[in-house]
């Protein structure tokens, strides 16, 4: 699957492209005036706002919807900033269109939705114009694939993804999780496609902004979108986790933008560590795979004298000792709990195939 780059259709310096704009669009006078300060930042090439809001429960303020587009086309006049603007039906992206908007993106909660992105994809066949992919509100990296295959199956070739985190249950310091691993396996699964992060959604608060548009550079991401209001405090929506433009060209400054490689001596030094590290990976493999083979063993040892697979007292003890040991050793204990669930359900399932196989 091919993907324009972005320096291919933004011109100009974009590394990182840098997008931003108001959560919403709520008046002529705060779009003019939050564009002209953004005008003023280098970094800065796109300028977002939302037209149409998805709102969870009806009497909020839900955009100004088509009536924004003439405010766009003056900032687009006025500063030679590019536009963007989210769509979330066909309709959408017709008005767009005919607003002159420079740039799509499809949000968190259409992306979600297999039967509204195949409307929103076929309504934009035949149209070359960019269309960044938000991640689904959940965790799920083949929803995000495919939302991103069926805009590129109708000829769309300048295709971003936006990464904003995911919805999560337990409390944290982020409004979403960013859980990294998802957006770089898609970089993976996806080689070529541009990865822009939204720090604002990520974050949803003004003081996260900073490191998480750090972290997002150092993996590599193309790009920031990052929500910015004239007047953060009275926005309508999203107050938190937006900020001044004065503020954004203040965090611009402090980014550090790294070489993606380094010297002939830096190189065969990381070298070294990588061979490491796969001897290290393949050791763990060799390990696992020896550990799988004991639960095998187990399981017909089980069925051969009529016991249960789960031993939940056994579980619990050896799950409280691997921790406290890894806790020790210096290992994050939330990774080594998610690690020792999957080895254990793995364990679980190969004991489980054995019964139902009736061999011992």
């Amino acid at each position: 699957m091919d993907f324009t780059p972005i320096h291919e259709w933004i011109p100009g310096d974009t590394r990182p492209l840098v997008i931003a704009g108001p959560c919403s669009a709520e008046s002529e006078s705060q779009v003019m005036q939050t564009a002209h300060a953004l005008a003023k930042i280098p970094q800065v090439k796109v300028f977002r706002a939302g037209l149409w809001k998805p709102r969870t429960r009806p009497g909020s303020f839900e955009g100004v919807g088509q009536a924004g587009l003439a405010w766009l086309q003056r900032v687009k006049q006025e500063t030679g900033l590019l536009t963007t603007i989210e769509v979330a039906k066909p309709h959408h992206v017709e008005e767009a269109i005919s607003g002159g908007i420079d740039i799509l993106w499809i949000g968190a909660r259409t992306v979600v939705n297999p039967f509204s992105m195949q409307e929103l994809s076929e309504s934009l066949n035949g149209i070359d114009i960019p269309v960044l992919v938000k991640n689904p509100v959940n965790p799920d990296l083949k929803l995000w694939i495919g939302a991103i295959e069926r805009i590129h199956k109708n000829g769309i070739k300048r295709i971003a993804a936006i990464h904003r985190g995911f919805y999560q249950y337990e409390k944290s310091p982020y409004r979403n999780a960013p859980q990294w691993e998802i957006p770089i396996e898609l970089m993976r699964q996806m080689p070529g496609i541009p990865v822009l992060c939204d720090p604002s959604h990520i974050g949803g608060s003004r003081s996260l902004i900073q490191q998480i548009a750090q972290q997002a550079l150092d993996l590599e991401m193309n790009g920031l979108m990052i929500e910015t209001h004239h007047d953060p405090d009275k926005a309508l929506t999203d107050a938190d986790q937006q900020i001044t433009p004065e503020t954004l060209s203040e965090i611009l400054s402090k980014l550090v933008l790294r070489d993606r490689k380094g010297n002939r001596e830096f190189e065969r030094s990381l070298e070294e560590l990588r061979h490491e590290v796969d001897q290290i990976d393949y050791e763990l493999i060799r390990l696992l795979a020896k550990r799988m083979s004991i639960a095998d063993e187990m399981g017909r040892y089980k069925y051969a004298h009529n016991i249960t697979i789960l031993q939940m007292q056994r579980w619990k003890e050896l799950f409280a000792d691997r921790i406290k040991k890894g806790d020790k050793a210096g290992l994050d204990t939330r990774f080594l709990a998610a690690l020792l669930q999957l080895v254990h359900e793995q364990s679980i399932q190969i004991q489980t195939n054995v019964m139902s196989e009736g061999k011992a």
